[in-house]
């Protein structure tokens, strides 16, 4: 093993000399002899108290303490489900990720509800139960999802006990596991001490050992793949394994290190704006996982490694609140939801370590809209305690919505406005650029979206329930994934495609007090069978009521088969060529365009109960199509979106 540990210490090496045109923001600023010298070997760095430390425990609210214990009560005498092979193969016959997932999430949270239950009351009457999930954890070939065993070298199917893969599942497992190892080790070995020998012996063979060993998994960031939210997220649960479980001080010092680079490698994948590629709804698995890694850094070393001074860091996490609209709603391009409950603790303490009020303002608001702390914290142990012993502090800190007037991320190439300062009454839009092989991406360069008084008029759909192909090679036959079915032009009857050559050119920007304005030419996200030379998209929001859309073209050819889309929320009405109505004449919009140019028609779209979407959208959404009439290869396209009065 040492002499393992001596190769990986001189690639680490060659990595980081390879590697110093990036920012590497961790590994430039904390060598191996730091970390060795910083990082803490025993557990006293754990911010928690110990099983025994009842005073402490008692100082939780009495009724989130009654309320965990509650939840625990539900899950005595569970029985753990079993996952048979068929469920596995399912994702490879229908590509159905459900019918593996549904059972492994319950025996997920009926684990994290025993433990937490314990942990608040401190009686012994969980051990049985919580004992019986570490032996059917230890008796389980593969902790992760069916949806990920293409990580493994025999591809998707059944996982392949000789080649263990870290995915997703599989470190969330570990952590809980190494968690209850944590506080549970010493009532556990009162019951016999072979339990917790099993737990260390799977949780090395399932996680620390491949994690010491291998370089190619692709989320690492080592095998020039691009790296998304997987990467701080399978971080963050190795280290706490590592931190928690491994007790040799080499061993634990090269792998943190090893943990640093590859997160380095998350972050300079980022543009320095530091806008999340996957979208608000994804904030929570990128950078707000990328918190959770770096305060585990924080944490374990006591402080001593520590860069949320940096000016990427903290433009990560105020990403957030830049993207935030009303209510639930938040700028959504690519997977991302247009709706969703954010994290308010994790929102909050980010805020206070980058020192940023309105990013601390914001998480106590959320907290205050989410009732937090009036019902139990889910998800994994340690970041349920996070939120209980900050509980206070969130509580009793300022609240504030973060309606900022206009805001633009030159280099991810979003940006967005909206028509009154700090309200959410008018007009809300927002756009973006890039380039079509973007992280979750859609065929989407250059759409938009516009609001009106807090809620979506013209809309980003998203993408619905997640399947083998939504992943797969047949990603763009969805239609929620095609330029198509986004706010863009359907150019000589050719949608854009996907690619990093697909994408914007020539952006501009440009925001001031009674206007705002943004502009890009979207031709180089056209293949070239659409014959378009160049495509001029713009938008300028008129702050006294007026929002539109303008397409300035030249083509190289007009087939007569060109049509600018819009996707929307809310039924759409051609009252008369060149006019249309948005929702009810009361507060509605309506669509003014030039009926000598454009001929407008409705398509009605219905979303089945059962879809991702429809817990957004509901039962229909609607795509307007504008045909470009005549045969001009040079013509500029209107679109005037008011109140209707």
């Amino acid at each position: 093993m040492r002499t393992l540990l001596l190769f990986f210490i001189l690639t680490i090496s060659i990595q980081i000399a390879n590697a110093q045109a990036y920012r590497n923001l961790l590994s430039r600023n904390y060598s191996y002899d730091t970390i060795k010298k910083y990082v803490v070997k025993d557990q006293s760095w754990v911010p928690y108290p110990g099983y025994n430390s009842r005073e402490e425990w008692g100082k939780i609210p009495q009724n989130l303490r009654e309320a965990y214990i509650e939840e625990g009560k539900g899950y005595l005498e569970y029985g753990w489900k079993y996952i048979p092979v068929s469920h596995y193969l399912e994702f490879t016959k229908s590509g159905s990720r459900t019918i593996m997932e549904e059972p492994y999430r319950e025996n997920i949270q009926a684990f994290e509800a025993l433990v937490l239950a314990e942990l608040m009351e401190g009686k012994g009457r969980f051990l049985k139960d919580i004992i019986n999930g570490i032996f059917y954890y230890s008796e389980q070939t593969y902790w992760g999802n069916s949806a990920h065993l293409s990580l493994q070298r025999a591809g998707a199917g059944l996982p392949d006990v000789l080649e263990p893969t870290i995915d997703l599942g599989v470190g969330k497992v570990a952590a809980n596991l190494a968690w209850t190892h944590h506080f549970l080790e010493e009532e556990i070995n009162k019951v016999n001490p072979l339990i917790l020998k099993r737990l260390r012996f799977e949780i090395d063979k399932k996680v620390l050992k491949p994690y010491y060993t291998r370089n190619d998994f692709g989320w690492m960031g080592y095998t020039n793949e691009s790296v998304n939210n997987w990467n701080p997220w399978c971080n963050y649960n190795a280290l706490n394994c590592i931190l928690l479980m491994e007790n040799d001080s080499i061993t634990r010092s090269v792998n943190v290190q090893k943990s640093m680079l590859s997160v380095d490698e998350f972050m300079n994948y980022y543009k320095d704006d530091g806008g999340c590629e996957e979208g608000p709804s994804y904030w929570s698995h990128a950078g707000g996982k990328l918190f959770d890694y770096l305060e585990l850094l924080y944490k374990g070393s006591k402080g001593k490694i520590d860069i949320y001074n940096e000016e990427l860091v903290q433009n990560i996490g105020t990403y957030i609140y830049k993207a935030y609209i009303n209510g639930e709603y938040f700028v959504n391009f690519a997977d991302a939801s247009a709706k969703l409950k954010s994290r308010p603790g994790t929102i909050y303490r980010y805020g206070k370590r980058i020192n940023d009020s309105i990013m601390t303002g914001f998480g106590a608001f959320l907290a205050q809209k989410q009732n937090f702390g009036e019902s139990t914290f889910k998800g994994k142990i340690e970041l349920a305690l996070d939120d209980l012993f900050n509980l206070a502090e969130i509580k009793n800190a300022k609240a504030m919505e973060p309606l900022l007037t206009d805001f633009c991320l030159p280099d991810t190439q979003i940006m967005a406005a909206r028509e009154q300062e700090e309200n959410h009454n008018g007009f809300y839009f927002a756009a973006k650029g890039g380039h079509n092989a973007e992280s979750h991406n859609h065929n989407d360069v250059g759409t938009f979206i516009l609001y009106y008084n807090g809620k979506p008029a013209l809309i980003d759909v998203g993408v619905d329930t997640y399947t083998a192909k939504t992943f797969g090679k047949d990603r763009y036959s969805i239609w929620t994934m095609q330029s198509g079915y986004h706010n863009l032009p359907t150019i000589n009857g050719m949608d854009q495609k996907d690619g990093l050559e697909y994408k914007a050119k020539n952006s501009s920007y440009k925001a001031e007090k009674d206007k705002v304005y943004y502009s890009l030419d979207i031709s180089g996200a056209y293949p070239k069978e659409a014959k378009v030379e160049q495509w001029q998209r713009s938008y300028t929001l008129l702050r006294g009521g007026k929002f539109e859309i303008s397409d300035s073209y030249s083509l190289l050819e007009n087939t007569g088969d060109t049509q600018l889309n819009l996707m929307a929320a809310l039924e759409p009405k051609i009252l008369k060529p060149g006019l249309l109505r948005l929702g009810q004449r009361k507060g509605g919009l309506s669509l003014k365009y030039d009926p000598e140019i454009l001929q407008a028609t409705v398509e009605n779209i219905t979303i089945e109960t059962d879809s991702k979407l429809y817990t957004t959208w509901g039962e229909k959404l609607y795509r307007i199509r504008f045909q470009v009439l005549g045969n001009k290869t040079v013509q500029d396209l209107n679109i005037t979106v008011q109140p209707e009065i």
